[in-house]
């Protein structure tokens, strides 16, 4: 994490809110939360928070451009998107690509071994959104700085996404509500995503570490699906966790963030799974990718080199590896198939939710190995791994804990809309508000108690 966690949770999150509450003129809290995020930013990266100020600065500048009429406003959008593609290109791509080139034609030139900057990928696309949408509808460009850059910088979202909209917030950046209800409700998510990374995600990263650090001999095809169905619930709440605290501490401050998750377990199709996963990722290549480059509307062909071109960028985006890659175009190659009628895997839901889980689980292998023979590897023993030596068999029950399959079982169930379901069943009582509270200060406690027991470890996300 950018902050430790104890000084996060205990020093500067209560310092902030308290300032935000202090205050009553709105221009003075947004002037409190920039130099909140500032601080958080810079405890982490004192350096590239002058990348990260000037990327502010300059879509400030060239959404103004991107705001004229003709030739100026269109000069205006293609020097952001130029600018921005090529700040990742530098801070992020470098190596990749330099490390390509030598691959390829056997140089031997040398890596500018530039430190990625926290959460690039995310302020970069988020203020790239911000200018595109600018040229597209002129009245949203924004005149005051400041409002730009709390935008683009608030903490809370800052370093992992979700990635919002400037349109999305605007109203909310000039005057917002902030009250006792939408302060317990937003403290309630924090605390929910909290403990779903400390402990859900962390207790299945466990095992997912140790399985992907073993010797190819090492493995068979139970160990691979641990390590593989491990790996799957982890990044999922490890990500989803981190959302639930940005859409709660956003409500703390009066904002509202639209959801980045909705149950993406429960797809019955990679299609539909792409509609609940990261789905502010999703949504912005479809709108700033997908659709410019014509979408569905010209003809089949064209339709699926769309689709391959955008999930190919999506890997990319996630990473400077080819195993992000060779995820992305996995995703393509299946969701292209099922655009197909003749696909049979996705008549029935069921069999549809078998197919979906067996090629997202699959994937993630791709996404969390260190290179693409790891990857390749631990997928083969996955499906022909068929061999039981008595020390890998001991390796594998060693892992099967009752912590581990309490904590397994509750990833699995939770990982359903069982929260939707009770919540229909229960309705909105009296009793069943003061019951979450309760639970919610427990479950603080529990998560709490964990973190003073446990040593560092980031989210999954922070590294893109």
């Amino acid at each position: 994490m950018v902050f430790s966690s104890a000084i996060f949770l205990f020093l500067f999150l209560p310092a902030t809110i308290l300032a935000d509450r202090i205050l009553l003129e709105n221009r003075l809290k947004n002037t409190a939360l920039i130099a909140a995020s500032l601080i958080f930013y810079a405890f982490g990266e004192p350096v590239y928070i002058c990348l990260m100020l000037f990327s502010a600065g300059m879509n400030y500048f060239l959404g103004r451009l991107a705001a004229k009429d003709g030739a100026v406003g269109k000069t205006g959008l293609w020097l952001a998107v130029f600018a921005n593609v090529a700040l990742l290109g530098v801070f992020k791509y470098a190596d990749f690509f330099m490390e390509t080139l030598n691959h390829i034609f056997a140089l031997n030139l040398a890596l500018p071994g530039i430190r990625l900057p926290i959460g690039i990928s995310f302020f970069t696309f988020q203020a790239m959104s911000y200018v595109i949408d600018v040229y597209r509808e002129k009245g949203l460009c924004q005149r005051r700085f400041p409002e730009l850059l709390l935008y683009i910088s608030f903490f809370p979202q800052l370093v992992a996404g979700p990635i919002i909209k400037y349109k999305d917030i605007r109203l909310q950046l000039h005057t917002r509500v902030c009250c006792s209800e939408k302060t317990a409700e937003g403290l309630r998510r924090f605390t929910i995503g909290l403990a779903k990374k400390l402990l859900i995600a962390n207790t299945m990263g466990q095992t997912a570490d140790l399985i992907f650090s073993l010797d190819n001999g090492q493995l068979n095809i139970m160990l691979a699906w641990l390590g593989a169905i491990t790996y799957t619930l982890q990044i999922y709440y490890d990500f989803s966790g981190y959302s639930d605290m940005a859409i709660g501490l956003g409500k703390v401050f009066g904002f509202q963030f639209k959801e980045n998750f909705n149950y993406p377990y429960q797809s019955a199709s990679i299609k539909e799974f792409w509609r609940r996963w990261h789905i502010s990722l999703s949504t912005w290549f479809k709108e700033y990718l997908y659709i410019p480059l014509g979408g569905n509307r010209k003809g089949t062909i064209r339709t699926n080199i769309n689709k391959l071109i955008v999930f190919f960028t999506t890997g990319l985006w996630h990473g400077a590896n080819w195993t992000f890659v060779l995820w992305g175009m996995i995703h393509g190659l299946f969701s292209m198939l099922e655009s197909s009628r003749y696909f049979p895997f996705t008549k029935r839901k069921w069999c549809g939710h078998i197919y979906t889980m067996a090629v997202v689980t699959t994937a993630f292998v791709l996404f969390r190995a260190d290179d693409v023979q790891q990857g390749m590897h631990i997928i083969g023993q996955m499906y022909s791994g068929f061999h039981f030596e008595e020390q890998i068999t001991a390796l594998f029950l060693q892992q099967l804990d009752p912590l581990f399959l309490c904590v397994f079982a509750a990833g699995v169930i939770f990982s359903q809309p069982v929260k939707v379901w009770l919540e229909n069943k229960v309705g909105e009582r009296g009793w069943v508000r003061y019951l979450t509270l309760g639970l919610s200060l427990l479950l603080l406690l529990v998560c709490i108690c964990n973190l003073s027991a446990s040593t560092f470890n980031p989210f999954i996300y922070f590294r893109f």
